[in-house]
């Protein structure tokens, strides 16, 4: 028969934000597909409370592909704001702000 769920959150996880360790029952899932219903085959992350409160949690379609496009993780901080800046002009037109 099924398990109980009464013992599931006990394990800690690790915020992957702050890094501080917390109770499972006590973080917030994240789902870094954004889908955390769809929960078949999937290794959640966690946040702490106040991390997941810090959140933006506007929705990010497409942001993690654009990310990648640019090489976001390989850019010093303004090579990044320029490449993001250029790539999201690019694909949504210009933005309402003078630089």
């Amino acid at each position: 028969m099924w398990g109980s769920r009464s013992n599931r959150g006990n394990d800690s996880v690790d915020c992957i934000a702050c890094g501080e360790t917390t109770r499972r029952s006590d973080a917030r899932e994240y789902d870094k597909e954004g889908d955390r219903w769809d929960r078949k085959g999937k290794q959640f992350e966690y946040l702490c409370k106040g991390c997941h409160t810090d959140l933006c949690h506007q929705p990010r379609d497409e942001l993690e592909d654009l990310l990648v496009d640019i090489d976001a993780g390989g850019l010093a901080e303004l090579e990044f704001l320029e490449a993001y800046w250029n790539a999201v002009e690019e694909r949504y037109g210009p933005l309402d702000h003078e630089r």
